[in-house]
């Protein structure tokens, strides 16, 4: 959402013109104000696509910006906090006048930089005006350990002063930094604690006093910003902290936070990750796949072999979605077929998604990341399938016809790369198979029934009713007691059956 703000035409060019024109320029803070004023009372969503923050983050950051508050968003990775930041500009009026021509951007009528003061005393009313996008006044700089304060703030460059001749004692010689070369602007530093702490203080009177030495100037510039951070919690990173005299020129800190339901991480993964596909297959994706997915991260993000402090990203639910569509993709065209739905045994190809994403504590390390993935989607597969269909575990009726089938005697073997006939063809040879399903679930298409009949032997199989036996292209049901390779019975406490077992 960007605000269309009313502003003189941009077709004016000089200062003469602009002071005529009676227009009237607010500091950065002000102006933001004013633009989140007129956003709350005509209903506009300064943030589109944050979701999840409705009541919690975004009131906050409204708070924080009619208060005129630098303020810095405090969450572990894969909380939207780069996002809102570069959303900020929205809030902006869409052009504004600046000196023609100047490093810092200086308002026309109260110029900072030598240049501008100069220019304006040698041309008056005539000197040039030229209109600054808003899409021009955000910058932004990632802290790594080695940005310097020449980096953000500038240094002397001998190369202007030799090439001008101008002495060291002259302030043109100053090289300007990307700070106050975003005079006027927003300016926003990400993962503030790995700026190193001599870094870090050379911020402190840009925020406060605005002073800026340059190696030996001691010059006052009063820079017009509005400043916002970005951090992992200080328990989370180790890389570095936050200076006590800079948190305390921060005026507000903003704590971000993970989806507080499925259906708003859902929500998001869907806005973020790259579903509609051109090419010769169109995947169809029923709903309990996408529950099953961000059920995934929710069982990370309370897994004992996780660490909680590194968090776990919304990337991988956005990378595992894609990922389970891809697989789906690869098997239509394999088998030559136009159209596809996502089965079970795709989830198979969403280990790769998770494995790299995840920071595992000793535990998880000793049990291996394909494990532990394996057991995150296992675990999010059963209590999704609890949440739609009676649970095995204390109600077997449903399932008896299903259960009798295989203790009998029967098995299945599902292949990957079945192709839709004969994968339907194989899941109605169990007997009763079918019928529980229609019942429970109404699918809507054959396609859907025959991922939700896979989906009920998956979930038989989670709650330790059915053995499964599981090649690199294949999974073999099998009855629970005859299984000669299942291995001890999975349950609550020692659920390492995985989903692959």
């Amino acid at each position: 959402m960007s605000l269309t703000i009313a502003s003189p035409a941009t077709s004016i060019r000089t200062l003469g013109a602009l002071r005529e024109s009676g227009y009237k320029i607010m500091s950065i803070k002000d102006e933001i104000r004013a633009n989140l004023i007129k956003a709350l009372r005509e209903g506009h969503d300064p943030f589109p696509g944050v979701l999840g923050f409705d009541q919690t983050v975004i009131p906050q950051i409204q708070n924080a910006i009619l208060g005129r508050h630098d303020f810095i968003l405090l969450g572990l990775r894969g909380q939207a906090k780069s996002r809102i930041l570069r959303l900020l500009p929205g809030l902006l009026d869409e052009f504004i006048p600046i000196v023609a021509g100047s490093d810092l951007r200086d308002n026309p009528f109260d110029p900072i930089s030598k240049y501008a003061r100069d220019l304006i005393e040698e041309h008056g009313d005539e000197t040039p005006i030229e209109w600054l996008h808003r899409s021009e006044r955000y910058g932004e700089k990632l802290a790594t350990p080695d940005t310097s304060i020449a980096d953000l703030i500038g240094d002397i460059d001998p190369i202007k002063a030799a090439h001008r001749k101008l002495t060291y004692a002259d302030e043109e010689v100053i090289h300007f930094g990307i700070i106050p070369r975003t005079n006027r602007g927003i300016f926003a530093i990400n993962e503030l604690p790995d700026l190193q702490p001599r870094i870090q203080v050379g911020l402190l009177n840009i925020m406060e006093e605005q002073d800026i030495q340059i190696r030996g100037f001691n010059i006052r510039f009063p820079l017009d910003l509005l400043m916002v951070f970005s951090a992992n919690p200080e328990d989370y990173t180790n890389r570095g902290s936050i200076i006590t005299p800079l948190k305390d020129r921060i005026d507000s800190q903003i704590i971000t936070h993970y989806p507080a339901t499925v259906e708003t991480g859902i929500a998001i993964t869907d806005q973020e990750a790259w579903q509609e596909r051109t090419g010769e297959v169109t995947v169809h994706v029923p709903h309990f796949f996408r529950e099953i997915i961000e059920q995934v991260a929710f069982e990370a993000r309370g897994s004992e072999y996780v660490d909680q402090n590194s968090g776990v990203s919304a990337r991988m639910t956005r990378a595992a979605l894609e990922n389970l569509i891809s697989a789906a993709e690869r098997r239509a065209l394999l088998c030559g077929e136009r159209e596809t739905t996502a089965r079970p045994s795709d989830l198979w190809f969403v280990e790769a998604a998770i494995t790299g994403k995840l920071e595992l504590v000793y535990e998880g390390e000793q049990e291996g990341a394909q494990t532990v993935a394996q057991v995150l989607t296992g675990r999010a597969l059963k209590n999704t399938f609890a949440r739609h269909f009676p649970s095995p575990e204390r109600d077997r009726a449903p399932y008896q016809k299903v259960l009798q089938w295989f203790a009998g005697g029967g098995t299945l073997e599902l292949h990957h790369d079945m192709p839709f006939v004969e994968y339907a063809k194989a899941l109605d040879r169990v007997d009763g198979l079918r019928e529980v399903t229609d019942r429970l679930a109404k699918p809507e298409s054959p396609a859907v029934r025959a991922s939700t009949m896979e989906l009920v032997l998956e979930a038989l199989h989670q709650q330790s009713l059915l053995g499964k036996e599981a090649g690199k292209a294949s999974r073999i049901f099998v009855d629970m007691m005859g299984s000669m390779l299942s291995g001890i019975a999975p349950d609550d406490d020692e659920d390492f059956d995985e989903f692959d077992q």
